[in-house]
């Protein structure tokens, strides 16, 4: 009888786990899980803290039951070992070395195939005050029961979160909805930077500033103060009180037992594999945050710990080991996040990676609403599209908004996977109902508009270029909106600025703005009038004019006017 042994014993592992067994009855499985807990769901661990996820047990059970060691050994005939930790893989002889950690014992237990599913660890700051109590990387289920036990116990007022990425902003909502005061603290210029560019990003900051939660960008944590207990977080910048902090840097792939083994690690800095996830030992599978992907769209190597890349690795993996020859063909990188009643969403690529690919992409910001305006419930929807300068090949998008995020990102993230190109999304022939879509889906309005500025009809402007050049004197910010628009809410800090609605415009330009050299940028309130404005100004002889993308509703920095947003 062949037997497999798989080292990991949560989403990639036991996917292997349960989907082998059901391709093959015969084969023994048998999982090594070093700590006391498999198959939790813990993408939904700050969930559990805000309060949407009643119970812990959510995160183990299911309709069968609680999925633990007695579950797996009854329903799915798998031995499952937790406290077992693998301290060795032993190639030559097709063994693994284990410490079985309760009674400190170390064996010795053969193997027919292997499957490193080892995941990740999160990243240790290594600066003074990280071994205070209440402190957290939350990422195991420890992590959750002492952050939990904390909140309710240790009478916590402040918590600190350092790192603006998915699990701190995750975390950020849910502290927030327990009533605590919450601080963020991110070294880089911007929130979920992995995910957003920065102008996106920005537009994030306005409804965490609104819910009093504190965000300290382009800050570095330099320690943790505290006798015994953490009582602060010391930055370059600040000191900030906090009774509770959580480090939410990043995590690294545990690969300590492959290379030790010998087997090759890729680029990224994972463990290599092929296109059907075996390792440079063809008995050694390997999948979940421990294993190397691809961009399907820059074809790079690249780390990307998910829980949804984690648990199709372990079913391509158990199809493979059955005999069936699957391919992953690689990621795109796809993510979603709630932040309070924002979305924010992406999937290709986006500024950086694409430059890192060495791919020169044109990108457009285009805003709307994820239904028909009119209609109940239609949401703010801000939506960013890269293509490739060239080709018009689409390569990434993201959005964020108050709803309508998810969609477009899914669908956006369907049709790289199909190679599609702006001419694609352009006739995309999705549902429509007022309810549910505007007549032109918000995807086919940006996919229209990057493909006139590709074309030069459109000659846009980023927001947070424009940020930087809006003190300058050379350039004169046109708003084309109505006077009542411009009195409420408008830019803050132009040099120059004018006022002159867009049907006054053919008429009053040469009056207002004799030079025609002059350099000039068009806005309105979501960027169909600016454009109208931009193509009315060059039809009159002006010979520098662009407009500003997304307009008002996109725009994330600074307004001024009565009813600023």
């Amino acid at each position: 009888m062949e037997k497999v042994v798989i080292v990991g014993g949560v989403a990639a592992g036991m996917k292997a786990a349960a989907r082998l067994r059901r391709l093959n009855a015969e084969v023994e499985i048998i999982v090594l899980e070093r700590g006391s807990e498999v198959s939790y769901g813990a993408c939904g661990f700050p969930y559990y803290i805000g309060g949407d996820v009643a119970t812990y047990a959510s995160f183990t059970g299911g309709v069968q039951g609680e999925r633990n060691v007695s579950f797996f050994d009854r329903v799915k005939g798998i031995k499952v070992l937790v406290n077992h930790e693998v301290l060795a893989v032993n190639r030559n002889e097709h063994t693994v070395t284990y410490l079985k950690k309760e009674t400190g014992e170390t064996k010795v237990m053969p193997y027919d195939k292997l499957v490193l599913a080892t995941g990740a660890t999160p990243t240790r700051l290594p600066i003074a005050g990280n071994d205070l109590l209440g402190i957290y990387n939350f990422w195991f289920p420890q992590d959750v029961h002492a952050v939990k036990k904390a909140i309710v116990e240790n009478n916590v007022t402040d918590v600190v979160i350092v790192g603006a990425g998915l699990i701190g902003m995750e975390l950020a909502e849910a502290f927030h909805k327990q009533a605590l005061k919450v601080s963020i603290v991110e070294m880089q210029d911007r929130i979920l930077p992995q995910l957003l560019d920065k102008e996106l990003a920005d537009l994030l900051l306005k409804p965490l500033s609104k819910a009093g939660i504190n965000v300290y960008l382009n800050e570095r944590t330099v320690a943790f103060e505290g006798q015994g207990k953490v009582t602060g977080v010391r930055t370059d910048a600040r000191l900030i009180p906090a009774q509770l902090v959580i480090v939410a840097v990043g995590v690294k792939p545990n690969i300590e037992l492959a290379a030790e083994a010998g087997l090759t690690i890729g680029p990224s800095g994972c463990i290599a594999v092929n296109k059907f996830l075996q390792t440079s030992d063809a008995d050694i599978f390997a999948g979940g945050d421990c294993a190397e992907n691809t961009n399907l769209v820059s074809g790079k190597k690249v780390f990307a710990p998910m829980g949804s890349t984690a648990n199709k690795h372990g079913r391509v993996i158990a199809d493979n080991l059955a005999g069936d020859n699957v391919e992953f063909p690689g990621i795109l990188g796809s993510g979603l996040c709630q932040v309070l009643d924002w979305q924010a969403g992406s999937t290709g690529l986006n500024e950086i990676s694409a430059a890192q690919a060495g791919m020169k992409v044109v990108s457009v910001v285009v805003p709307g609403f994820d239904r028909l305006g009119y209609m109940p419930g239609a949401n703010r929807l801000i939506l960013k599209l890269f293509a490739e300068a060239e080709t018009g090949l689409v390569v990434g998008a993201q959005a964020v908004g108050t709803g309508g995020v998810d969609k477009r990102i899914d669908t956006i993230a369907a049709l790289l996977t199909s190679k599609a190109h702006l001419k694609d999304l352009s006739n995309l022939d999705v549902g429509y109902a007022p309810p549910f879509n505007g007549p032109i889906d918000n995807i086919a309005t940006a996919a229209n508009v990057l493909r006139n500025k590709l074309d030069g009809r459109l000659k846009g402007i980023n927001p947070k270029d424009f940020q930087k050049m809006k003190m300058d004197p050379a350039y004169t910010l046109v708003d084309v909106r109505m006077p009542e628009e411009f009195a409420n809410n408008r830019i803050a800090g132009c040099a120059k600025i004018i006022n002159i609605p867009l049907h006054r415009l053919r008429k009053e330009a040469t009056a207002l703005l004799p030079d025609k050299a002059a350099q000039l940028i068009c806005s309105c309130q979501a960027d169909v009038r600016g454009y109208e404005a931009e193509v009315i100004l060059r039809n009159l002889g002006y010979t520098k004019v662009q407009s500003l993308e997304g307009g008002m509703l996109a725009w994330p920095y600074e307004t001024e006017g009565h009813k600023t947003q």
